[in-house]
Parts: structure tokens; C-alpha cells; sequence
């Protein structure tokens, strides 16, 4: 099982942002999948999550309007759209795989929003 993140990077405040988190090892199509964030010292939270057909997300309420997520099940890939970019937005992104009992993460991806 594989989750690899990418996309991240060094953005000005107000910029924007693609992640993208690429599946491979399950059953894609089956699995919610949910981005989250880390920044130092903090704990790691929800930005958001899709359900297993993309017909359902929701957001954590600071991203709300800002960010989007989204899916490709012929692609196996998990998207984060991140508009109006903060430097709170700073973080280790990680994508998430759930069903069930059964959870997978990738490894993160670095944002820093910064001027």
C-alpha cells in the first residue's frame, strides 16, 4: 500500500496550491479519503474528506471557501485545491485512505505559505 503526496511548496500569501495524493496497494475506489495537515507543535487535523464516489465532502471550517477537494477514481488520485493561502495554512500535508478499520497515510508534503 502506497500514498504518495506531491504539489507542495513555498507560495506568497494569497497564492494557490495543488496538492495531489497518488493510491496504489487497495481498492481506490472503496476508500473515503481525507486530507490533513500538521504544523510544528501542533496536532495533526482535518482539512478535509471525500467520500469513497466523490458525491460527499466536507471541510474543516478555516478552509471553508478556500480549499476543495477532490477525486479521480480512473487515476487513483486524490486532489486538494488551496486557494487565498495564509501563512497559518503552514503545515505537513497528508493524505488519509479509511474504510472500516482500515486506514492508510502517505508521507506528507511540505506548504509554506510565506512572503
Amino acid at each position: 500500500v502506497q500514498l504518495v503526496e506531491s504539489g507542495g511548496g513555498v507560495v506568497q500569501p494569497g497564492g494557490s496550491l495543488r496538492l495531489s495524493c497518488v493510491a496504489s496497494g487497495f481498492t481506490f475506489s472503496s476508500y473515503g479519503m481525507s486530507w490533513y495537515r500538521q504544523a510544528p507543535g501542533k496536532e495533526r487535523e482535518l482539512v478535509a474528506s471525500i467520500s469513497s464516489t466523490g458525491g460527499s465532502s466536507n471541510y474543516a471550517d478555516s478552509m471553508k471557501g478556500r480549499f476543495t477537494i477532490s477525486r479521480d477514481n480512473a487515476k487513483n488520485t486524490v486532489y486538494l485545491q488551496m486557494n487565498s493561502l495564509k501563512p497559518e495554512d503552514t503545515a505537513v500535508y497528508y493524505c488519509k485512505g479509511s474504510r472500516g478499520a482500515y486506514a492508510y497515510w502517505g508521507q506528507g508534503t511540505q506548504v509554506t505559505v510565506s512572503s
